[in-house]
């Protein structure tokens, strides 16, 4: 488990974000070591963006309870396909949930200690 705890991971997001402090606190409290990767100053490229949609999925990636999302035009979130959300989520990096945390073999979106704790300490069911 030691190796573990000394693990790097990627984690992508906005700085201010409430999502990301509260990840930002629970790593620093289990001493994960992370590189943050801040959205607005490197957003991910589409290729990036493929990887992750291959990983997840689009829907586990796409904010659709921001303020990003909710001042898109209408035709913009209208039928919201698989492309779609990629080029919304490459256009406006915002519209992806935070924080996006690599770990090399698993990719987590959003806050979920549990899993956090499940994946970067191997504790928990």
């Amino acid at each position: 488990m030691h190796g573990k705890l000394q693990q790097v991971v990627r984690i992508y997001g906005i700085r201010n974000c409430d999502s990301m402090k509260k990840a930002f606190v629970w790593l620093a409290e289990h001493a994960v070591v992370c590189d943050f990767v801040d959205y607005r100053q490197a957003a991910p490229s589409a290729a990036q963006l493929a990887d992750w949609n291959l990983r997840v999925g689009w829907k586990a990636l796409l904010n659709t309870r921001g303020t990003t999302w909710r001042r898109l035009g209408e035709e913009d979130r209208a039928d919201v396909d698989e492309a779609r959300a990629l080029t919304l989520m490459a256009r406006h990096p915002s519209l992806i949930r935070r924080p996006v945390i690599d770990t090399g073999t698993a990719l987590l979106v959003g806050f979920d200690p549990d899993r956090y704790a499940r994946e970067l300490l191997g504790r928990g069911p």
